[in-house]
């Protein structure tokens, strides 16, 4: 996959490694690329490698707004240089700061040893001393190395729990006595047929998450797993963000609400988006003569939480209509499945999104104003600004996703689908196989087994009473020279659109990772560009036909994606997640809306610290009850966040007397501390019972 999203890039006018003009890259963009190699090879963790990019991100807008006279206030370090040379000073600092903030993460990585000598390398073809750790200001070294400590104090106690973890076991969950995850259901071993075959698959509760068993289990990049799965960031309901915020630190930063539930409230919606799930798995297949209009100009243009768009009137970079672009249906669903599954050698999605940035950045037809008016700017200050502000949105993305699917511990599809294809059918109580939360009987998707069906052919190998849907079923033994198609199989045996030794992330679905990155991203983008639109009015990705699909033969003929804005493309990476049977649709579109919020709470803080409002005293202090026994401080500080304080009689008594210059010290101690350990510290959502 990885050599194809090349033609995604091109499309826009870009090179990977360096901008379409030829020019040298900025060192931001060095570093950036620095990074997504470093995700590329080792375990992914979309949330960690979020928050990871978000960190290198904000060290190298730190080291650039130092040498800032134009109002510029930086995210952690907020010191002020000279330097005869600017753009030499940037160059040096950016690295320090960035080279460290990499060699300090990737100590975690998989593949550490190869992935930290890269690191080195890098430094040194850029021409600096890897043993420099100088602190001196005066240099700009020693201000990259000191926008370094500041950053690794601001995020080593974020709630990742950094320093808990190994190389083998990173970023581990609290312990289960302190808040960790308890398991509620055993694990659902996926090449055994049925939930309840007496081998240890019984689902104690199918509303809530079933982490999977999965026979020679291994990562997107071949790393060995499990074979059972363990929570991917379960601790992410408790990690800082940059721009979220709430009142109770239990819940998520944005609550929808819960999924729908079988036999609870959403019922029907349960049972609609199992089936939803099922119909998509039955369009798998090139052979079925379906065809789709893929255009941007037939596909797309969705209200926001929904799929009811039908394309854009015209490209608004050329004023002409979309041209047609119809395929078979079947091999659009698997490129598409594929292309955002980012699998095999992938950014995960947070650098994903970097690299259509990047890409966006590379454009011939692509001018870097800030949100699309003002200056032109340099190939250093648009990268440093458009790094901060993306991956600050795709690291709010993931804490808000995150926090959703701790909270709420949803459902997989494969537990649904097996759970209520074991049950049998719900349609006709004078039918074998009847369970009320059996699947319902649909025509040519969902059926029952009969003695006529399995001798007339339809149901080949079935067995009689049993419940089969019409669905891919599985990867094929030689994935080089063959493709499944779709097939009447067991309910209870249904798998995703992945590879058999993969299945379905560790974590639980609700909400959609996917979408809520995706969206997130695409609002930023939009913001930070000026238009919802791809340069050009069309970003694209070719899969090449019988070479781009990872886990079968693929596709059949050539397949273009095509995006006129970047909110389609952030809708087509959701909606890859149905037909991939990762996700059922009440994931996604709750997804995008959480993503939505996200990229525009980011576009609306960051810009203060590009100008500097930053650092204005808020305009709106309070305290106010919680409930009888505690209250609150609260009000935007200089960092954006809001925060809730001890109520102990000193904090509460500087906070009337000077609420200004209260939340200066208290944004300052968070810089220094993020820690509570007595009165004269302070504590982000953190109160105690009013004196």
């Amino acid at each position: 996959m990885k050599s194809h999203k090349l033609v995604l890039l091109m499309a826009c006018g870009v090179a990977v490694a360096s901008p379409a003009s030829g020019a040298t890259p900025s060192v931001a963009r060095v570093w950036n690329e620095r990074a997504l190699a470093s995700i590329r090879v080792d375990t992914p963790h979309p949330p960690a490698q979020a928050r990871n990019i978000f960190s290198l991100s904000a060290c190298m807008y730190d080291a650039w707004a130092a040498y800032d006279t134009n109002g510029a206030v930086g995210y952690v370090y907020r010191g002020k240089h000279t330097a005869a040379d600017v753009a030499a000073a940037r160059r040096e600092a950016i690295s320090y700061a960035a080279y460290r903030i990499l060699l300090e993460r990737h100590f975690y990585s998989k593949t550490a040893a190869t992935t930290l000598a890269a690191d080195h390398a890098q430094m040194t073809a850029l021409g600096y001393d890897t043993n420099n750790i100088s602190r001196d200001t005066s240099t700009p070294a020693g201000v990259g190395n000191a926008i370094f400590d500041a950053a690794s104090a601001w995020f080593i106690n974020d709630g990742v729990r950094q320093t808990n973890g190994t190389q083998a076991a990173p970023y581990p969950d609290h312990p289960a006595g302190s808040g960790g995850y308890v398991y509620v259901n055993p694990p659902l071993a996926t090449g055994r047929a049925g939930i309840d075959d007496g081998l240890g698959n019984t689902v104690s509760n199918i509303n809530r998450w079933q982490r999977l068993q999965v026979i020679d289990a291994a990562d997107q990049n071949g790393f060995p797993q499990g074979p059972i799965q363990n929570y991917l960031g379960a601790q992410w309901l408790g990690v800082r963000p940059f721009a979220l915020a709430r009142t109770d630190a239990t819940r998520p930063w944005i609550d929808l609400g819960p999924p729908p539930f079988l036999n609870g409230v959403g019922d029907a919606e349960f049972r609609s988006n199992v089936v939803e799930v099922i119909r998509r798995s039955s369009e798998l297949t090139p052979d079925d003569g379906a065809v789709m209009d893929i255009s941007p100009g037939a596909f797309g243009n969705n209200t926001l939480g929904t799929s009811d768009g039908t394309g854009h009137t015209s490209n608004p970079a050329t004023g002409l209509p979309y041209a047609p672009n119809v395929v078979k249906r079947g091999d659009f669903v698997r490129v598409l499945a594929e292309f955002w599954a980012d699998g095999p050698s992938s950014e995960t999605p947070p650098g994903h999104w970097n690299v259509l940035a990047n890409g966006i950045a590379d454009s011939t037809n692509f001018v870097k104003r800030i949100a699309g008016a003002g200056p032109v700017l340099d190939d250093l200050e648009w990268d440093v600004k458009t790094y901060f502000a993306l991956n600050a949105a795709l690291h709010d993305a993931a804490c808000a996703a995150w926090s959703v699917k701790r909270y709420y511990d949803g459902w997989r599809p494969i537990s649904a689908i097996r759970f209520m294809g074991m049950q049998g059918q719900s349609s006709d109580p004078g039918a074998p196989s009847y369970h009320t939360n059996g699947l319902p009987l649909i025509t040519n998707l969902v059926e029952l087994v009969t003695a006529s069906s399995v001798a007339s052919g339809r149901h080949t190998n079935l067995t009689v009473g049993k419940v089969a849907v019409l669905s891919w079923p599985g990867q094929p033994d030689n994935a080089a020279t063959t493709y499944q198609g779709v097939k009447w199989i067991h309910a209870d045996t249904w798998v995703p659109y992945q590879r058999t030794n993969f299945v379905t992330p560790a974590f639980p679905g609700y909400i959609s990772g996917h979408s809520t990155f995706s969206r997130s991203a695409a609002e930023l983008l939009t913001a930070i560009t000026g238009s919802p639109f791809f340069p050009g009015g069309m970003g694209s990705y070719t899969a090449v036909s019988n070479s781009s699909l990872a886990f079968e033969l693929g596709p059949s003929q050539s397949v273009r994606l095509q995006w006129a804005t970047y909110y389609d493309a952030a809708d087509q990476a959701g909606l890859s997640r149905i037909w991939g049977g990762i996700h059922p649709p009440v994931d996604d579109f709750a997804g995008r809306r959480v993503g939505a919020a996200c990229g525009q709470g980011v576009w609306a803080l960051v810009r203060k610290y590009f100008d500097g409002s930053v650092t204005n005293v808020p305009a709106t202090l309070s305290i106010r009850s919680l409930n009888t026994t505690q209250s609150e401080v609260r009000g935007e500080t200089l960092r954006g966040f809001f925060y809730q304080l001890q109520s102990t009689p000193d904090l509460r008594q500087a906070f009337t007397n000077d609420p200004g210059g209260f939340l200066q010290a208290f944004d300052s101690s968070l810089a220094r501390t993020n820690d509570v350990s007595g009165a004269s510290k302070f504590y982000r959502l953190l109160s105690r019972p009013t004196p």
